[in-house]
């Protein structure tokens, strides 16, 4: 056992994924924080996170250079909840100091990987072609066909084929637009890239993702088979960003990225809605045969949480097994160490936790696993 994520990193390693198997409880991104730090011993120099990869450039510029304030980049700077987590404070605080001392190309920097979706709702994706066309300084009417946001934003866009503005005449307008702005934003890079031609994109490349969400939605399934697809894209565009900030990120160091285990395994992802199984390819999953050697994944479990009303484990579980060897608050073990068990059954929907079974050890390097 180990409380050293560097035992389980290779020098090939670029991209390490840190998983979470519940948001319910803070506790994974306390111990995140210190492995961060930890790998920033190592090299690291970003880190990602299940967040709006728009939003989180308000984030990035407190973290950068102090912009703005600790309560805007809290507010602003995250999205799904996300910004109410104490743990995230802390993170963004401790790099905002680590970075006061250090020259540019040595500072830290924050990113989120994730869409503006959320699970039954997806804004409209006005003001992000807006940004680029305005940074662009050309004439294109993207409010005319893009109409209220409200349209895009209501639940019924997103679970209601009937309801959804994907498929409509105004929606295919926006994607032509948006086609032509990206040829020309392209057109345009400079070399090397400026920060404002960055932005640009990111805003751009969202907007374009989110008419694809729309898409998605407007096709005519049932409440209970339209969570795979949807998932499915939102995955999909999870993996682009994760590549996009590789290669942003390239020149500085490696990333970790933090977000729930099924995002960041290797092979697909499988969910019970509605008592009907859904499998998709998890970002994880699209990004590793890309990567190779250079993608490692750490998954997680939990043993108890009174908070959640997690009771102990089964003994005969993989929890159990590791609430035994695991000896202080949490630890770190090889996948590989972990013999056969069984799969936990006492987790509820409602507490969110998903048990460790054979699969996630097989897609993992190692397990980081909280007693609780």
């Amino acid at each position: 056992m180990s409380q050293d994520i560097r035992d389980f990193v290779t020098l090939s390693c670029d991209l390490l994924g840190l998983g979470e198997p519940t948001h319910s409880t803070p506790v994974f991104a306390e111990v995140r924080n210190e492995l961060f730090a930890q790998l920033v011993e190592r090299g690291f120099r970003s880190i990602a996170l299940e967040t709006d990869r728009v939003a989180a450039l308000v984030a990035n510029d407190f973290v950068q250079d102090g912009t703005g304030t600790l309560d805007l980049a809290m507010s602003e700077g995250f999205t799904h909840v996300f910004g109410g987590v104490a743990a995230n404070r802390r993170l963004i605080a401790w790099m905002r100091e680590y970075n006061e001392t250090r020259a540019p190309a040595k500072r830290l920097s924050f990113h989120g990987f994730d869409t503006q979706t959320e699970n039954t709702s997806a804004p409209s994706p006005r003001r992000y072609l807006e940004y680029a066309r305005d940074f662009l300084d050309l004439e294109a009417d993207i409010a005319g066909p893009a109409g209220d946001d409200e349209r895009w934003n209501r639940t019924e866009a997103v679970m209601d084929a009937a309801s959804s503005i994907g498929a409509t005449a105004d929606a295919y307008r926006l994607r032509a637009i948006a086609t032509d702005l990206l040829a020309v934003l392209r057109a345009r890079k400079p070399e090397p890239v400026t920060d404002a031609w960055s932005r640009a994109e990111i805003h751009l490349v969202a907007g374009i993702d989110l008419l694809r969400y729309h898409r998605q939605c407007a096709e005519p399934l049932e409440p209970q088979e339209r969570y795979m697809p949807l998932s499915a894209v939102r995955d999909a565009i999870m993996a682009r960003n994760l590549l996009d900030i590789r290669a942003a990120e390239a020149g500085r160091g490696a990333t970790l990225v933090f977000a729930h285990n099924l995002h960041l395994r290797r092979q697909a992802g499988t969910m019970r809605v509605a008592g009907k199984g859904t499998h998709w390819l998890p970002a994880g999953a699209l990004v590793a045969p890309l990567l190779g050697d250079r993608y490692a994944f750490v998954a997680t479990s939990l043993g108890l949480s009174e908070a959640m009303g997690l009771q102990e484990p089964e003994a005969d579980t993989y929890e159990g097994f590791l609430q035994k060897h695991v000896t202080t608050a949490w630890g770190l073990l090889p996948s590989s160490g972990i013999p056969p068990a069984m799969v936990r059954t006492d987790p509820t929907p409602r507490q969110g936790y998903f048990p460790l079974d054979q699969a996630t050890l097989d897609d993992a390097e190692a397990i980081l696993h909280v007693r609780g």
